[in-house]
């Protein structure tokens, strides 16, 4: 199976690493709570933005293969990773 080209998304990933490293140095800096739970929050909406998008391209890739060549047994494994992720 070929998989989905993540590039956007580790760019995206360095992004946050940046973010991760001002948040660090905000906390090391003693500043104050509410700027770093500020921080703290676009951080989760970055993370989960790359979730969402890989998510999306599993969806339109991998999953959408297994349905469009005819294998109910592929497809339904795809669906049953998918729902045991979100189970977690």
């Amino acid at each position: 199976m070929n998989h989905p080209n993540h590039d956007q998304q580790l760019s995206r990933l360095r992004k946050i690493e940046g973010q991760v490293g001002g948040i660090q140095k905000m906390i090391l800096e003693r500043r104050y709570c509410i700027d770093i739970l500020n921080q703290l929050r676009a951080l989760q909406g970055a993370i989960q933005q790359v979730e969402k998008n890989i998510l999306e391209d599993h969806l339109n890739d991998c999953v959408q293969q297994a349905i469009t060549q005819s294998d109910p047994v592929a497809a339904q494994l795809k669906i049953q990773e998918i729902v045991q992720l979100f189970e977690k």
